[in-house]
């Protein structure tokens, strides 16, 4: 799913694109994907477009007379940007067509779960932010008591957006690793300079991703938005030495998601325990990095 650096440099370019400008048509060509009826979405063709910004993974599009184009690109949505006369992708399951261009959006997979909601009015669009603090913008102060306001592991209290904007599966593992702090620690056990060393950390390295993709991106439009990047430390790099110590990065794997970490810099040696493979071998499940090394 497409965090808040890759939201931020999507933003940046539809906001060099298509600021000011007027959306002159917009298709839908999957039923799936809009989840409004009221306004209809032919309300919004003719508007010029007069913000575009970020809330929480979402992207809003401003449109005149208050109507905002709201997409949440789930974890296989992304947007395309073609110029006026080039080529648009006939996987599109929604098209806005300007003067300068057209912006489509595709989703990977047979799943569609990405959305799309035409609101009217600044409430209505309020009412779709989940909360979180902005971490970018916030004092640690702020971010303390937000992290402590409830009792999670930390890598819950991260992809919270209750609690945190933008924050998903892939930085969250880059911030706990910055830390050096364990992914299922909890909230409320972190004393004050542990607190201060993840708020360093998140801070860092979101906007360290948001520099790198901004620079990668150049002028053009951002493609291969992915949740897996190369220079990443621990998420997406199972087995692989991780960059600080050499260690063999592991993982803890839930539902549809995992959990990657350095049981060296992490969790001071410990192992996490998969429940999947950790019930298979039960006993023989290794509780440390260096049993599971020498194969004991």
């Amino acid at each position: 799913m497409p965090e808040l650096p890759d939201l931020t440099v999507y933003v940046e370019a539809l906001d060099a694109r298509i600021l000011a400008e007027p959306l002159q048509r917009i298709l839908i060509r999957s039923p799936f994907l809009l989840r409004t009826v009221a306004p209809p979405i032919q309300a919004a063709e003719g508007r010029r477009v007069t913000a575009v910004r970020r809330i929480a993974k979402r992207i809003a599009i401003g449109l005149e007379g208050d109507l905002w184009l709201l997409f949440h690109l789930m974890i296989a949505g992304r947007l395309h940007w073609a110029a006026r006369g080039a080529r648009v992708s006939g996987r599109a399951l929604a098209r806005l067509e300007f003067a300068r261009g057209t912006l489509t959006l595709t989703e990977a997979g047979s799943e569609r779960r990405a959305a799309l909601h035409l609101i009217a009015g600044a409430q209505a669009l309020a009412a779709q932010d989940p909360g979180g603090i902005e971490v970018l913008d916030a004092s640690l102060e702020e971010f303390s008591a937000r992290l402590r306001s409830e009792n999670h592991t930390l890598k819950r209290a991260l992809t919270d957006p209750k609690l945190f904007s933008g924050i998903g599966n892939a930085y969250s593992d880059e911030i706990l690793h910055g830390a050096r702090l364990s992914p299922v620690e909890l909230t409320r056990r972190l004393d004050d300079a542990q607190v201060a060393r993840l708020y360093a950390a998140a801070r860092a390295q979101l906007d360290a991703w948001t520099q790198r993709l901004r620079e990668r991106a150049g002028c053009a439009f951002p493609e291969k938005v992915t949740a897996f990047r190369d220079g990443m430390a621990v998420h997406g790099r199972f087995r692989l030495p991780c960059p600080v110590c050499g260690t063999r990065v592991q993982r803890i794997r839930y539902a549809a998601n995992e959990t990657d970490y350095c049981p060296r810099c992490q969790t001071g040696g410990r192992l996490l325990a998969d429940r999947a493979l950790s019930r298979l071998l039960k006993a023989d499940w290794p509780k440390t990095i260096d049993a599971l090394e020498r194969g004991t």
